[in-house]
């Protein structure tokens, strides 16, 4: 689908699953794949965004902001303009991951250190829905939920302790909705869990 043009929310809303879900397959896919970005551009009609002069004036409030401070703006900020600052160099990073930066705006960006890494927050993120998928995958297997206590290393331990952290964060109501859905859609039951008592078993 992407490879004929539909953009992440479209496929999103195909396969009925949540963006950032179909975010995270396209970026494997890309790197496993050099010419797919080309290929959906192409029958996107996709071309680079144009620069405008707010473009400009805001590039150059981002260089001034990182000269000053050492540091990305947040999007926590407190402050209306560091907020705005954050989401366009966000929106900006998006737009080098599909190829769609204008080069005017890259080349003016090169002149900050490593500024297309995601800020730590963003890591995390991508991390947690790579322990999303590999649960998802584990399941999918035949597995029975993972048990955080079940070894001191291996994938079950792993997960378990991940799917363990999840649950304990529901409880206490640290678990913000997007990922409590996220979960609920790719991993009914999760809640739960086990089953308490030895399973039935099987006849024949």
């Amino acid at each position: 689908m992407y490879r004929r043009g539909l953009g992440r929310r479209q496929i999103a809303e195909l396969v009925k699953a949540a963006p950032a879900t179909v975010g995270y397959h396209l970026g494997i896919a890309r790197k496993a794949d050099p010419g797919l970005q080309a290929e959906h551009q192409e029958a996107a009609g996709r071309k680079p965004s144009k620069v405008t002069v707010q473009g400009l004036e805001r590039m150059q409030q981002l260089l001034a902001f990182v000269q000053e401070t050492g540091r990305y703006p947040s999007r926590h900020s407190g402050t209306k303009s560091e907020r705005t600052l954050a989401a366009w160099l966000q929106r900006r990073r998006q737009e080098a991951r599909t190829g769609a930066l204008p080069p005017t705006i890259r080349d003016g960006l090169a002149a900050l250190p490593a500024w297309q890494t995601p800020p730590r927050a963003e890591a995390d993120e991508s991390r947690w829905l790579e322990r999303l998928q590999a649960l998802a995958r584990y399941r999918a297997t035949g597995h029975e939920w993972p048990r955080h206590k079940a070894s001191d290393s291996g994938e079950e331990h792993e997960l378990g302790v991940w799917l363990h952290s999840q649950r304990y964060k529901l409880r206490n109501g640290e678990l913000n909705s997007e990922k409590t859905d996220m979960l609920d859609s790719n991993l009914p039951g999760w809640r739960v869990g086990r089953k308490r008592g030895r399973r039935p078993l099987i006849d024949g």
